[in-house]
């Protein structure tokens, strides 16, 4: 095979670092930002905030403003008498004392402090962590009075509830998980109703009927309705997601009127009782940009405390200028590089989402004049055509930002949503459709709730074309149950 020369044109994507550290930063969050940012203030000796550079900047000249009049604040000759005549205040060498300094003070570190081999002591490494149900649970077993077999047990037992307070274990292999044949059901059985027992109430159950059964019984006895809603829970339980009160009222030979009020009770309690006790820190959203109203126009501002003023050191920047090659100056060329393109990133991300979210709010100015009702379908591509982007780009900028409005706080995708067309022509926002179930359902009769094809057809009237089963999609989407769970008495 004869080898040959050819030369061939052609384009290609280069990914530089600019290139990719400016990607990188666009499709963090606010929070996740500000830790970057953080980790190039340490990284990069280059690299300062704004606002500490010029707090030292204001200190530096006050300082030399105010050394100069000291040096000549005193004449000379009284300089020179200050020298030559003896301090008659002077302390002597030695003086009688009646006190020792070990009288004083301690001549060894008090035992919290760490010197030695843990000067790399690290506060922040033995902070609390979250309480979780588990902990919550073996506290208060802790304190009960129980014996070595019986506590056994019982830490078995809590190791099998999960994080919503349910056992999940078989509690018929216990003995064989504890390696203790002897153990028999009713023990077992003795154990978990002292678990039972434990706060939060219905912690411990192994279903939701006696998850309602337990908080029910830790009720005070004077309660309204109590004992109706224990045997509507252990009885009838089955009649519950069917909301069936004509079926409870036979079953348990009660007036309508008693069961209404005993479900208004059980509707009270907590199905998910692990859920009151916190197992993870809570999560904080802080928007990306600020939008408020402004006499007739809606005006779209950038948070400015999600990214402090950086700037490059002066001081640092001004070595640079000697001519040599050493390696400090190498050092500080490739940290000046860095922190501008870091900067520059910065600047580029801002100016992105800030354009995004004022295009976002120009064309959902119906959002924020009338409510969802109002909102309008938007695609990616509906953005990236009118600012010149790509919808790649889009993507990253509505992904974990969040703007802040007089109607609440959303993330950029929330006004993002498809469409479907109206009898006039025209197209709907399917996030309008839901709100408009949503203002439908809340305003139907309790005794005649409307079902999903009576939603379509009152949608239908009003000009939106949508099938039952796409009714049934999004009133599940938004959690509402069915017609025949939503009926109430009077």
């Amino acid at each position: 095979m004869k080898q040959t020369i050819q030369l061939r044109l052609g384009q290609q994507l280069t990914m530089t670092p600019q290139l990719q550290q400016a990607i990188r930063l666009l499709q963090l969050s606010t929070l996740d930002l500000q830790k970057e940012i953080q980790e190039a203030l340490e990284s990069n000796l280059m690299l300062e905030d704004g606002e500490d550079g010029e707090r030292a900047d204001a200190e530096r000249r006050e300082l030399d403003d105010f050394a100069e009049p000291i040096a000549d604040a005193s004449p000379p000759d009284r300089a020179v008498e200050r020298e030559v005549q003896p301090d008659t205040n002077a302390i002597p060498d030695e003086l009688p004392v009646d006190t020792r300094w070990d009288d004083l003070y301690e001549s060894s570190l008090p035992s919290g402090s760490r010197g030695g081999e843990d000067e790399d002591f690290d506060p922040f490494l033995h902070q609390s962590r979250p309480q979780t149900l588990q902990d919550h649970l073996h506290w208060q077993l802790n304190l009960s009075r129980l014996s070595a077999r019986d506590r056994l047990i019982a830490e078995a037992i809590i190791d099998s509830i999960d994080a919503q307070g349910y056992l999940r274990g078989d509690l018929g292999e216990l003995p064989a998980t504890l390696d203790e044949p002897s153990l028999g059901a009713a023990e077992i059985l003795a154990v978990l109703h002292h678990i039972q027992s434990f706060d939060p109430p219905g912690v411990g159950a192994r279903d939701l009927a006696e998850c309602l059964l337990i908080q029910l019984r830790q009720l005070p006895a004077t309660t309204a309705h109590r004992d109706l809603a224990s045997a509507i829970c252990s009885q009838g339980f089955t009649h519950l997601p069917r909301n069936d009160i004509g079926a409870l009222a036979r079953l348990l030979k009660a007036p309508e009127s008693d069961i209404v009020a005993a479900l208004e009770l059980v509707r009270a309690l907590n199905p998910r009782p692990g859920s009151l006790i916190a197992g993870a820190p809570p999560e904080y959203l802080v928007p990306d940009i600020f939008v408020r109203r402004d006499a007739d126009r809606w005006v779209v501002e950038l948070n400015p405390d999600i990214t402090p003023r950086l700037r490059v050191n002066a001081e640092y920047a001004r070595l640079i200028r000697r001519a040599d090659t050493s390696a400090d100056v190498s050092t500080l060329r490739s940290h000046l590089q860095e922190a501008r393109w870091f900067i520059k990133s910065l600047t580029s991300r801002n100016d992105t989402v800030l354009r995004v979210g004022a295009k976002i709010v120009e064309l959902q100015q119906g959002f924020f004049e009338h409510g969802e009702e109002a909102m309008r379908p938007m695609v990616l591509r509906d953005i990236a055509e009118a600012l010149d982007l790509h919808e790649s780009t889009v993507s990253r900028v509505t992904t974990q930002k969040y703007m802040h409005t007089p109607r609440g706080t959303f993330e950029f995708k929330y006004f993002f949503s498809s469409h479907l067309t109206t009898t006039t022509g025209g197209e709907c926002s399917s996030t309008a459709i839901r709100a408009l179930i949503r203002k439908l359902i809340a305003a139907e009769s309790a005794q005649k709730p409307l079902s999903d094809s009576k939603i379509a057809t009152e949608l239908a009237e009003r000009g939106i074309n949508v099938a039952r089963r796409t009714v049934a999609k999004y009133r599940e989407a938004m959690g509402i149950p069915p017609s025949n769970e939503r009926k109430r008495l009077a």
